[in-house]
């Protein structure tokens, strides 16, 4: 027996800093909740924040993933996209990013080759989840989430970040740095490489009266 499934189209972005915070952005202009974004942040001490824009969002996100502070604050994230690459303007409470892409690796090349109801699916998901995790350790396609949930991901293209920079509650987080070590917000971490990854998340949750 399934529960129902929740499907949220977008983007997560995953930087590094040289500071040791590591940030994960979500921008979902298609969810069940409308278009929102989120930022997950983890502190060089481990400690992990969630910055979401309202009470019915982050009491979802956090039954799904794993938080030590949870924080409702205004998050708004804005696209701008020159010829071959793009800037994304991230502001979330005490959070200030801007980080630009490059073009297109090989790799998100052949992702969005891949035609989007099949990139949807848990076969897909399933397909991809071990050269994901042989090809870039800690990323995970497919998984359990949080109590009674399942979650998967349909990554549909893939871009490098190749220049960052953040603020949070008005200190520079440092340069542009690895996503390492893995976040630990759920069964998987974004990219070690600073990443903006197109992806489908589908989360489906317990089957109901269990």
């Amino acid at each position: 027996m399934t529960g129902e499934r929740l499907r949220f189209d977008g983007w997560i972005a995953g930087v590094g800093t040289s500071s040791g915070t590591r940030l994960v952005v979500g921008h979902w202009p298609r969810s069940p909740f409308g278009a929102f974004s989120d930022v997950m942040v983890e502190h060089p001490d481990g400690e992990r924040v969630l910055l979401a824009p309202s009470r019915r969002i982050a009491d979802f996100v956090a039954a799904t993933y794993r938080f030590d502070r949870i924080e409702v604050v205004p998050v708004s994230v804005t696209a701008v996209a020159p010829a071959g690459d793009s800037t994304w303007l991230v502001e979330a409470g005490p959070l200030r990013l801007r980080l630009r892409t490059g073009r297109r690796t090989a790799l998100g090349l052949l992702l969005s080759a891949v035609p989007a109801p099949f990139a949807r699916s848990p076969v897909w998901a399933a397909l991809c989840d071990v050269p994901a995790r042989l090809l870039m350790p800690g990323v995970r396609t497919l998984g359990r989430a949080g109590p009674g949930r399942r979650e998967w991901y349909g990554a549909r293209g893939l871009r490098p970040v190749v220049a960052a920079d953040a603020v949070l509650d008005g200190v520079s987080l440092g340069a542009l740095a690895p996503l390492d070590p893995p976040v630990a917000f759920g069964f998987g971490s974004a990219p070690r490489s600073p990443s903006l990854v197109s992806v489908t998340t589908t989360v489906e949750l317990a089957p109901a009266g269990r």
